[in-house]
Formats: C-alpha cells, structure tokens, sequence
C-alpha cells in the first residue's frame, strides 16, 4: 500500500507542477538548478526549489536522478506528439540490480584482511555518507582486481569493464547507476586512487542519445551524482580526492554525445566491452503520433532506417520486419556495436521472447551470439510504474553461439537484489539448444513459464509431448489428409467501425445474435456460449446481453463453426476456449474461427454422423488442457492471435488422451 501512495503522490505532483509551470525544458532547468543548489550548499532539494512549484512529495526527495529521467521522459513524449500521461522513467532499482548481476564476476575472490590504516572516516565526507547509506548493496572487501585487465586498460580498479557504453542514454540512469556501484566497490582504496579510479571510467564511457536535451541532462545529472558522493568539486579546481568542475565538465562532455546511434556511425572508434541500456519501447507508427506532419515523418523514419547501410553496403537491420519497435533496432545494432566477446544486457519488453516479429532477431541472438540468461516479469508486476507490459533483462555474450539459456522467471519485483541481481530462489528453466530448436522449430521462443514448480513440470512435459506433432494449419494431420490448409479467420464483423448495427438484446429481442468473447463461458471443464438468443433466462442488465444483436446488412453464414475467444483476460482460468457457434448468427472481431476445408466437413459426416457432431469433437480435442498449456507458454500477448492458432500442435486424439491422463498423475 505504501508504494501505491507513493506512485499516486508522485504521478499528481507532476500533474501540479505542469499547471505552475507549462514549459516543459524550464522543468528540467530548474529541477536541476535546484539540485545543483542543494548538493552545493549541502540542503534538502524541497528548500532549493523555486517558490511558485507545488510541494515535493516524500517519495521523490531521496532521488532527483529520477525525476530528471520522468520529466525528460514527459518532455520528449509531448515533443513526439504523444500524451505524457503515458511516459514513465526507468527504475533505478532495477538498473543497480542488473549492473550488480553483470559486475558480481569481475573481480575474483581471495581470503584477504581489509586495510589496517584506512577506514571510512579517511574518506570523503559525501562518499562515506552515500557508502554507509548503501552498505548493503555490491561492497565486497575480501577481493582482489583483476591487475592485468586494469593495467591493460579494460577496466576500471573497481572492476567496470571498459568501455563502457549506452547508445540511448536518456536521462542517465544507466552511467549514474554505474558511478553509485563504482563508489561502493572503492571502499578501502585511497582518496587519490578513487579520483584516478573515477576519471578512468569517466573517460572510457561512451554515453549516446539522440535528443540534445537528454545529453544535456544527463552531463548535468552525472556532474551532480559524483559532486554529491564527494568525487567532484562544484566551487573549487579540485584536490587530492575531488575532480575540479571544469575538468569534469569537459570529459562529460565528451563521453555524452548527441548522435544517431541507428543510422549514424559511432562516435569513438574503440568497440564496448560491456553495453547496458534501456532503449526506447516505441513501434515506428507511433511515433509523431499526435504531429500534424506525423504520417509524413513516420515514413521518412522508415525509410531511412530501412536504407540504412553498414560500410560494406550490407543492410543494418536484418530484423526490420513486420510492424517495428524501436527497441529491437537497438538490440540488433548493439550486437554489432559491441567488441567480440563483450558483453550486452538490455531491459525490453518480454514480447520479445515470443512474438512473431521478433524471429529474426532470436535468431541473430542465438545463432551468431550466445545469449546467456534473460529476466522476465509479467504484466501484473509493473515493475516501470504507470507501464503495464512485461519486461525482460537479457544477457548476450558477442559471437559464437548459444547452447544454452538460463531463463529466469516468472519473477516478482522483490526477486530483485542491490547485492545480487537476483534473489538465489528465483525460478529459472536452461534451454539447451538441442530441445529448444525442437520445441520451437528453430524460431528460438522462450516459454512463459508458471512460477510453482507442480505446474512448471506439467508445461515442460506438454511441451515436449506436444512439440513434434503435426500443426492445426499444416497438411496432411489426422483432422486434415488434404492438402488444403485449414484456416483461421478472424471474424466478420468490426466492432469499432459496425457500433451503429450493435445493440442490446432485450427480453423479447428477435434478430441475429452478434458473439463476441465475452459470450464465451466456462462452466466446470466445459465451453459453452453464453448469449440471450440460446438462453432466455440472462438477467437483464448482465454483460452478455450488452451488445449481443446484429442489425447490420452482413449476413451469418449459415453453417456451425467451431470458435474461439481472440481477446482473453490473463487471470482466466483458461487461454484457449473453443466452441461450437450456431449457423444462425454472425461472429465480432474478438472472435476466431477454423476455416475448414469441405473434404474435412465430409470426413466429419462420415465419422460422427453430422456436421455438427463433428464440429463438437473437434473442439473438445481444441480445449485439451495439454493445448492449454501449450497456449500459455507460447502466448506473446494477452490477444489469441491467428498464426498462434494455426501453429498449435494437433496429436491424433488416442495420444492427446494418453497425454491429458499423463499430465492428471
């Protein structure tokens, strides 16, 4: 509860402080001017910033990186033409759990006594409050650095693999989340070591980002994060402990750029060692959404990028297919950016790991890299606050390629650790590379996994009994000896552009039933459809009797078809619920259906006496629980999509029986 209150408080300041103040690079300007103020003069930023702004609540005060990341975020929204309503910053919790996990290996371990004649107290007085605050995150004091790696220049003293790179830098969440575990790894070394330590990571950053405005915030942002722990003098030329500004000012600004990173060449000519990032999530037709020349700039965005070309005249972007999200054009570029056997770890959505779409980028990953673990938080979690979809950590090691991933997931927001990454009882599934080419037909999807281990064993056996049987929309099945194909169709009616021809159903309504999902019921273990037209005794006012008649000129069809929801509700018990729908009425466009071939209508005639007979063995077979579970796992999204349908796996039914009563033990 208290975390919900702090995410309301916090999304109504914003709200109040765009009624004070509309101009929205002013925000940014004073937010930081404040922030400088109070880091310089050693006071509460509340007290530094301007009168006329609305009072800050407590849930912001200990993190002014974060409300640079949520204002530049609003910021670049309105500018896009998009609602800021919908923009959210990237946790900082989440960065320092994934930087934790990336760096736990750089340094090696030894039995080694901590320095006898240095303790925090020699240190810096804002380094030893920010340490003492943060002792329970990535400190370790029996360690030893990697000496041949540091002298050669590939890493920092604190064990930061150089260099170190985001090609969509923001608002500088990644570098200050970096700066803040560097800090915490520098305990016990000498205040002049710390310095030399700091200007060798600055120097081998390479910070990138498109909009001069985050570049801009985020030199300011990082100014102020190693002013604030001591590492940078705002006032003076520096010391023995502390970088001067100017000195500072001028490295941030040359390992900050504003730059292209897509289409544009990299600013450095040195490749990165470790590249961590958290690109825009934003589909190419989304973009300028709200501009009055948006279809225009859109089509000049895509075409840029799709004629965009590497120095040997190759395309870029092997994977821009399909309806493009910005993100994968980041991943795909950063797996060329990066130096061989360098490391990536990105935050995307998890509809990577199954959509469609994203095939072709699997591919790059697994077949030309290895891909070493990914992260995944479902939907529920809102692990980015004010941001429904899922999200996924993945881990690449440059070239080669994968034998095995370690898929970590479902996980929870408190399986995340400062001092871990993640917790050591997180559920994880290794795909080995033999079983997953199978289970996947080489597409290289990552099942949604259940968090108890009782289900998880029931979804892995599914799978593997499932994977190499024939598909519904291939030829020559048990359902289907012919070679035409069975189809899915969406169905016939629209019910954005048909909402005139759809009304209630009343008590003595006559006319043509309009089916939808939420007619699809579950009742025990048994689909059925739940519409007035078959069954007069709804109550009125119920949800099946709303929008449940056609009056439009689109005629039903006239045959029985089996159906199934197209638009499913996570928490339902079940994802797949199939169904007999009558001849006699017409199907929304939340609803799929088979397009069955007539050979296949003859053969169920003859096998069960009806057409419709036929039909309701079919779909009884379709709403096998093993399907279910199959479904599930391979979900990319909460919609039923066609390709899904058409791609689930069709076991003659004697072993379907064998495997349902297999999965019941």
């Amino acid at each position: 509860m208290p975390r919900s209150i702090m995410a309301s408080d916090a999304s109504g300041w914003y709200a109040r402080l765009d009624h004070v103040c509309s101009d929205r690079s002013e925000q940014l300007s004073g937010w930081l001017d404040s922030w400088e103020e109070a880091v310089t003069h050693g006071t509460p930023i509340a007290a530094t910033m301007p009168n006329h702004w609305p009072t800050l609540p407590a849930g912001l005060l200990s993190e002014p990186g974060a409300v640079v990341e949520h204002l530049l975020s609003r910021y670049e929204a309105v500018n896009d033409g998009r609602s800021p309503r919908g923009a959210y910053s990237t946790p900082s919790r989440l960065v320092q759990a994934v930087l934790t996990d990336e760096l736990k290996g750089t340094r090696s371990k030894i039995s080694k006594s901590p320095p006898a004649t240095l303790s925090l107290a020699a240190m810096p007085p804002g380094f030893r409050a920010y340490a003492e605050r943060l002792n329970e995150t990535v400190r370790n004091d029996c360690v030893e650095i990697d000496d041949a790696a540091f002298e050669a220049g590939e890493r920092t003293r604190s064990g930061i693999p150089l260099p170190f790179a985001d090609p969509a830098v923001g608002g500088g969440v990644v570098p200050s989340q970096a700066i803040g575990i560097h800090v915490l790894r520098s305990e016990g070394f000498s205040p002049s070591d710390i310095r030399s330590d700091t200007l060798r990571l600055l120097h081998g950053m390479q910070m990138v980002d498109s909009s001069e405005i985050a570049v801009a915030c985020t030199r300011k942002r990082l100014l102020l994060t190693l002013a604030r722990v001591g590492l940078v003098d705002l006032v003076g030329e520096g010391d023995e402990a502390r970088i001067g500004r100017s000195e500072a000012e001028l490295i941030l600004e040359s390992c900050i750029r504003c730059a292209d990173s897509l289409r544009g060449d990299w600013p450095w000519t040195e490749a990165p060692r470790l590249l961590v990032s958290r690109p825009p999530w934003l589909r190419i037709k989304d973009r300028f959404r709200g501009h009055p020349e948006g279809s225009e700039l859109r089509k000049q965005l895509s075409g840029s990028l799709r004629g965009t070309t590497e120095s040997d005249g190759s395309p870029r972007f092997a994977a821009l297919r399909g309806n493009v999200n910005l993100y994968r054009l980041f991943l795909e570029r950063s797996m060329k950016l990066v130096q061989e056997g360098g490391r990536i770890r990105m935050i995307v959505p998890d509809a990577l790991l199954r959509e469609k779409s994203s095939v072709a980028l699997r591919k790059l990953m697994v077949e030309s890299n290895q891909w070493v673990s990914s992260w995944s938080f479902p939907e529920p979690q809102r692990v980015f606050p004010g941001a429904s979809q899922g999200i996924l950590v993945i881990g690449l090691t440059i070239g080669g390629s994968t034998e095995m991933m370690t898929s970590f997931g479902p996980l929870e927001i408190h399986d995340l650790s400062t001092s871990t990454g993640l917790d050591s009882k997180t559920p994880f599934l290794e795909m080995e590379r033999g079983p997953w080419s199978v289970w996947t037909d080489m597409t290289w999807a990552v099942p949604r996994m259940p968090r108890d281990n009782y289900t998880r064993n029931a979804v892995v056996r599914a799978i593997g009994e499932l994977a190499d049987q024939p598909r519904l929309g291939e030829e020559g099945n048990w359902l289907n000896p012919t070679d035409e194909p069975i189809r899915v169709r969406v169905g016939e009616i629209d019910q954005t552009n048909w909402s005139a021809d759809i009304s209630n159903w009343g008590p003595d309504t006559q006319g043509v039933p309009f089916i939808r999902g939420a007619h699809f019921c579950l009742e025990g273990s048994e689909v059925r459809i739940n519409h007035p037209a078959y069954d007069t005794g709804i109550e009125e006012g119920s949800i099946e009797r709303s929008q449940a008649l056609w009056k439009g000129p689109i005629k039903p069809r006239g045959i029985s078809r089996v159906a199934c929801q197209a638009i499913v509700n996570a928490r339902k018990e079940r994802r797949l619920r199939w169904v007999v729908v009558a001849p006699n009425c017409v199907l929304g466009n939340s609803v799929n259906f088979l397009q069955l071939p007539n050979a296949v209508l003859d053969s169920l005639v003859v096998e069960h006496g009806s057409v419709d007979e036929g039909l309701l063995f079919v779909a009884a077979q379709l709403n096998s629980e093993a399907l279910d579970l199959w479904s599930r796992a391979w979900a990319a999204n909460n919609n039923v999509n066609n390709y899904e349908l058409e791609s689930l796996p069709l076991p003659p039914p004697s072993t379907e029986g064998a495997l349902n009563y297999a999965l019941r033990q």
